[in-house]
């Protein structure tokens, strides 16, 4: 009875297709992201930000750049480490370049370097799709790791081959750097994310969204109706690899503080691809509900295993493998919407409930 949108009338096209077109959705947002923003006052254990609240953040803004390219336009890819590794490695020339930047504009323009380089290995996408598209990808996230692991340039010449985030202050406060309390850290990621999903449903569900998924669904028919698929290929890698090179700026600047390229080997590649199945192709929130899996599982097992029955820490590591592999079977079989399907799902019911469906 409470999740209902009867008497809710909408008298314009703009308010039918809003973001939120139900009145208790726009309330739980507004309530999740004014929670969200209030945190930092009331919580203040640094476990918490470290281990939890920053790599959520992080990694459902890589789930998310990495959604538009396959879930939406159906592109598949598996570079995904080494598009988040030039995003962190243009932040870190660029913050150590112009030392008076703004971290904000940093991070921003961190994204643009990893769109165009998309692009140049998106354009093998026009020609061939499927599994040799995921092979050609496959092959820009290991010439990027070796590039950035055999050219001193990128890392200034530093004996170690390690990028430390340099400290940035933003209204007398340290955002980022080793002093920077975790609670900054939080909110300047927080505020990037919000920002960056809104834009992102915005366009989904605009000209270029229906173009994306034309091409998903069939590209042939597609290119009938008069969408071009070069264009439309090309913008998804664009800006999947933007919103993905962001997310790496955050990763090594935000996260990590100091990074090596192993950072950004395949096995990131393949966590946010896992992060994009189990949450749901072509959904926002599929993307934010599959990073939380993600990040929360290995703990709770970590906590399960070794905390609660005292077994070894690599007997807890095998385990959520097996785990991780065996939710994944089971998501491609039983339901491929991933968990957003099942949130949707779950309201459907609450609208009808407590009557018969």
């Amino acid at each position: 009875m409470l999740y209902r949108e009867a008497g809710q009338f909408k008298n314009s096209y703009g308010k039918d297709q809003a973001i939120f077109p139900i009145r208790q959705d726009r309330v739980v947002a507004i309530v999740f992201i004014l929670l969200a923003l209030a945190l930092p006052a009331v919580l203040h254990d640094d476990y918490w930000y470290n281990a939890i609240l920053i790599p959520f953040l992080v990694f459902s803004l890589a789930a998310l750049g990495l959604n538009i390219l396959t879930g939406y336009a159906g592109q598949i890819s598996l570079g995904t480490g080494g598009f988040m590794a030039v995003g962190a490695y243009a932040c870190y020339k660029l913050t150590t370049a112009f030392p008076e930047l703004n971290i904000i504009v940093v991070f921003l323009t961190s994204g643009l370097f990893a769109a165009a380089v998309g692009v140049v290995f998106g354009l093998p996408s026009l020609r061939i799709k499927g599994f040799y598209l995921a092979v050609a990808t496959l092959a820009a996230q290991f010439f990027l790791i070796w590039l950035f692991n055999r050219v001193p340039w990128f890392y200034n010449n530093q004996p170690s081959g390690t990028i430390q985030s340099p400290p940035r202050e933003m209204f007398g406060v340290q955002v980022i750097g080793a002093a920077a309390a975790p609670e900054f850290r939080y909110l300047i990621a927080l505020v990037i994310v919000v920002i960056i999903a809104l834009a992102t449903k915005n366009l989904v569900r605009g000209r270029i969204g229906r173009s994306w998924m034309a091409i998903r669904d069939m590209d042939i028919a597609a290119e009938i109706i008069g969408i071009r698929p070069l264009q439309t290929k090309l913008v998804a890698f664009a800006i999947s690899s933007y919103v993905v090179g962001v997310a790496g700026a955050m990763y090594f600047a935000v996260h990590l503080g100091a990074a090596e390229t192993i950072a950004f080997d395949i096995n990131l590649s393949f966590r946010v691809l896992f992060m994009v199945i189990l949450g749901g192709l072509g959904s926002i929130l599929g993307s934010f509900m599959g990073a939380a899996f993600i990040v929360l599982l290995p703990i709770l097992l970590t906590n399960l295993f070794v905390g609660g029955l005292g077994t070894a820490p690599a007997t807890a590591k095998h385990v959520e493998f097996i785990v991780f592999g065996s939710l994944i079977i089971f998501f491609l079989i039983v339901e491929p919407g991933g968990l957003a399907r099942l949130w949707q799902i779950g309201k459907e019911k609450l609208r009808l409930w407590p009557f018969p469906y």
